[in-house]
């Protein structure tokens, strides 16, 4: 047990030294575990492999230098907009607020309540005339440049996409050549693969849904830049537990300071989100997925606090991918399958869920029959 624990010591501190080969390898994985379906279609529509490799990388790196351009141009108007109007409008607000805070805490009898709190108010708001949307993104200064810097960045990417998706057919048929020259058997590794690919892409069908509802949501509010907090919700649908909700506070605290806008229209907004998250996070996405690939809440957490502190926000986007990945290679291991329960959402079985531990008997049942 103590060695086991030293291993798992230095593995965990090698993952995070090596932060820079890990990351590029697992963006290219995730990005053509998601797109292989479409290199496939492809393919059985008699177009060469390499043809519809490469249409497919064309398509995904295309979609994501859209989102990126949209993005900067979005927060560069943004940016504009909050200097010329939003942060008087916000001023405004946050003076009113404190006025009627401070006539509470009078009528309180609390002590230098006014003074306090009018120093804490104008303190916040000389930092709120400072804020900088741009500097969320820090690619570079035009549009063109960042676009130019966001290829260079994933130059890498690009390049193991292209070769992982050109293996991905042969990678059973080599598992069988392996397992013939006497090798391990690779099978239960193939169905592990199978299945992270169901989840990702399933949970990427997911975000796009929420991006859209989200979109459509702040469009019918009435609310600026919706395509904005469209792509925002989207990107922030990968991080789980915290995600949703904090793609949904730009929204909300700009429907509660629009000129026309107020504390109902918050709480619409607001409760329009909690909807949508409720909808597809909690029914869809349990009926689409099934109990095979359910994490308990507790577990998800850790996760995101594991690999957020090991890669950084890469890690926090990658954490759920991550370590369902871990368990279904867990679950598919006669050793190991208990760890894959423990960390499993417990729940009962419902029809058309695969129940792991009674495979190998249902498979003894019909190989006898």
């Amino acid at each position: 047990m103590v060695l086991l624990f030293a291993a798992l010591v230095i593995g965990v501190a090698g993952l995070k030294a090596a932060q820079a080969f890990f990351v590029p390898m697992l963006l290219a994985f995730f990005i053509a575990t998601v797109s292989y379906p479409v290199t496939d279609w492809l393919q059985r529509h008699r177009i060469p492999p390499a043809v519809a490799v490469l249409l497919t990388v064309l398509v995904d790196f295309a979609f994501l230098a859209a989102v990126v351009v949209l993005g900067v141009t979005i927060v560069g108007d943004l940016q504009e907009k909050w200097d010329a109007e939003y942060y008087d409008l916000a001023r405004l607000k946050i003076l009113e607020a404190n006025d009627v805070i401070t006539a509470k805490l009078q009528q309180w009898k609390v002590e230098d309540a006014s003074e306090k709190l009018n120093e804490f108010t104008n303190e916040n708001l000389a930092e709120l005339r400072n804020v900088k949307f741009g500097q969320i993104w820090t690619l570079g200064t035009g549009v063109v440049g960042r676009v130019l810097s966001f290829f260079a960045t994933f130059g890498v990417v690009i390049v193991l996409t292209i070769f992982m998706l050109l293996e991905a057919q042969v990678f059973s048929r080599r598992f069988g050549a392996i397992r013939e020259a006497r090798g391990p058997n690779f099978e239960r590794l193939t169905g592990a693969m199978r299945d992270t690919q169901r989840y990702l892409g399933i949970k990427t069908l997911l975000s796009l849904a929420t991006g859209l509802f989200a979109g459509i949501l702040c469009w019918v509010a009435g609310l600026d830049f919706f395509l904005l907090w469209g792509i925002l919700a989207f990107v922030m649908n990968f991080i789980p537990v915290v995600g949703s909700l904090i793609a949904s506070i730009p929204p909300i605290l700009l429907a509660l300071i629009a000129r026309d806008g107020g504390p109902t229209d918050a709480i619409v907004v607001a409760g329009g989100y909690g909807l949508i998250n409720m909808f597809l996070d909690n029914f869809v996405q349990p009926l689409l997925l099934g109990r095979r690939f359910g994490l308990s809440i507790l577990v998800v957490v850790l996760c995101v606090l594991f690999w957020g502190w090991l890669w950084g926000l890469i890690g926090i986007i990658l954490a759920v991918p991550l370590t369902m990945i871990l368990k279904v290679v867990l679950d598919n291991s006669d050793e190991f399958r208990w760890v894959a329960v423990a960390i499993g959402q417990e729940s009962r079985p419902t029809e058309g869920d695969i129940d792991v531990l009674a495979a190998p008997e249902a498979a003894k049942a019909s190989g006898g029959n």
